[in-house]
């Protein structure tokens, strides 16, 4: 697929690129092309003089992605230092999409504000943001004021509350819209005891998650009940990880993947994993799930792209 030589960019525009390298999974095909904006406006100005037909994804950190081993088709949107900056201004913490969900907790207790719940999260605030991340009893739903995106067109636009239909694990953005800031309402805190709470988070994530492993963290969502805003119904109390642990899947393997031993909702590549043995294992799981509880798991990590060619 070629693109017209003339089209803007300042940034960085890169031909077959390979995935694998920029996914925590490590693995996945190649972009036909990935785009790497200098800031929103350069996104802006490129998006604006893309075809409309060229399909666009918005690529994070991937940190909650498969990319499949025939790659992506159209281009790839991978926003890089032109768009992680943080800052605090009385309760509300704005952070650029690409920075990372670790770093805004850390920078909002150092200023004396709680968004503790991000500590823990893998990737950045724009993935967050799109997946309704949560932790802790918290999600980006509670906490959200507003967003900055570029939209399939070209136009840059403010997003609201009422612009994004926030469910469990999930939104509705607008189609091919690329979030490139977010702003959140943090509640006051005082920033030792914030600090110490993020170290005790860490700690505890480390001791029961498998975070020297290569994963894309929870492979499933909980098979539980949500409100719209993406709260937990407490009438509800199955765990992914316990549905699996009684389908005896804990463990289980195919080819270089894994379903990790620490915690059974965790699928890692164990070495020399494909995309279509993580994803196969994890259809392999579902089914075996259903087929003893009669419950239907669904996916947390997002799939992508093309099968393999033979």
């Amino acid at each position: 697929m070629s693109l017209p030589p003339d089209i803007p960019l300042r940034g960085r525009l890169t031909a077959d690129r390979p995935l694998a390298d920029l996914t925590w999974l490590r693995v996945g095909g190649p972009a036909d092309w990935l785009v790497q904006p200098a800031d929103a406006e350069d996104l802006a100005g490129f998006l604006a003089a893309l075809d409309p037909d060229v399909p666009v994804f918005p690529m994070g950190v991937g940190s909650n992605l498969i990319v499949r081993d025939g790659g992506i088709a159209g281009v790839v949107i991978r926003l890089g230092r032109g768009f992680n900056a943080i800052t605090v201004a009385g309760d509300h913490v704005t952070a650029g999409a690409a920075a990372l969900d670790a770093h805004v907790a850390i920078r909002a207790a150092e200023a004396g504000r709680d968004l503790t719940f991000l500590r823990t999260i893998p990737g950045s605030i724009g993935g967050a943001l799109r997946m309704n991340a949560g932790c802790y009893g918290s999600y980006v739903a509670d906490h959200f004021v507003s967003a900055r995106a570029v939209l399939r067109d070209g136009r840059q636009v403010t997003l609201g509350a009422g612009d994004i239909a926030f469910a469990y694990r999930q939104t509705d953005l607008p189609e091919g819209a690329v979030v490139t800031e977010v702003t959140l309402r943090a509640e006051p805190g005082d920033p030792d005891a914030l600090a110490a709470r993020l170290a005790e988070q860490l700690a505890k994530r480390d001791a029961t998650q498998p975070t020297k492993d290569r994963s894309a963290g929870s492979t499933f969502r909980n098979p539980a009940g949500f409100s719209s805003t993406g709260r937990a119904d407490d009438t509800h109390e199955l765990k992914a990880w316990k549905v699996i642990d009684d389908a005896g899947m804990r463990g289980a393997r195919r080819g270089g993947a894994q379903m990790s031993q620490m915690h059974s909702n965790f699928l890692i590549n164990a070495g020399g994993a494909t995309a279509a043995d993580l994803e196969g294992l994890g259809e392999e799981v579902r089914k075996r799930v259903f087929e003893t509880q009669g419950i239907e798991l669904q996916w947390e990590i997002m799939r992508v792209g093309r099968p393999a060619r033979d």
